[in-house]
């Protein structure tokens, strides 16, 4: 059964302000977050793509992001580079008993992604 549906959209040049800052960046992403970032060229889009997935999983869980710290949900990639979240903390507790789908994209300026919640 569906529990929550969010979606969220950043825009990357946003996200590349906000980068500059290192508190925000600490802040918002965690360490196996950074550490990818760290390993790409130009990390923006990536982080932006994570920063909306974190987004739209708050509203899925109808709570928005607070309630948790946003380095409790990491954005991590599959065998096959398919995005899922790595809940821990407070964020794991909000969310347990729930199966979390995402689903990020990117176009030119745009990271757009979508959270559903299913209920076990």
């Amino acid at each position: 059964m569906i529990y929550g549906i969010g979606c969220d959209i950043t825009e990357i040049a946003r996200m590349r302000r906000a980068a500059e800052k290192e508190h925000f960046v600490r802040r918002a992403f965690s360490e196996q977050e950074r550490q990818r970032f760290d390993g790409m060229r130009d990390p923006c889009e990536s982080m932006a793509g994570a920063w909306a997935a974190k987004e739209a999983f708050g509203k899925a869980l109808h709570t928005g992001v607070s309630g948790f710290s946003l380095d409790e949900v990491s954005v991590l990639h599959g065998e096959n580079g398919e995005p899922y979240l790595e809940l821990t903390g407070n964020a794991a507790k909000a969310a347990e008993g729930l199966t979390v789908h995402i689903s990020i994209s990117h176009e030119h300026d745009y990271a757009q992604a979508f959270c559903v919640l299913e209920k076990d």
